[in-house]
């Protein structure tokens, strides 16, 4: 591996470990006085912030990155599917529970 490599590999690593400590963040912003309390924003960031953090594993850590565009796009489709799908899931049931 080159040095050029593990620093780019090092700096994935640190946005990754900032992204984590950043839904930890938003999960203690939930918190009333001990009391979790369900939010909207909440939930829709840890998606959000998950389904980036599937896309930046994909490209750099299972080297989607150098292989063909068409495993590029069919990734990209994959999180995006998967995205729609629990962001979905979340507005139905949301609605169903009021």
């Amino acid at each position: 591996m080159s040095v050029l490599s593990n620093k780019r590999l090092l700096i994935v690593w640190a946005v990754l470990s900032a992204m984590t400590l950043i839904y930890v963040l938003l999960d203690h912003m939930a918190d009333r006085n001990g009391v979790v309390q369900a939010s909207t924003a909440v939930t829709v960031g840890a998606i959000v912030i998950a389904l980036v953090k599937v896309r930046i594993i994909f490209r750099e850590f299972m080297e989607v990155r150098r292989a063909p565009a068409l495993l590029c796009r069919l990734t990209d489709l994959w999180v995006v599917l998967i995205g729609a799908s629990l962001l979905g899931t979340y507005v139905v049931g949301s609605a169903i529970a009021t």
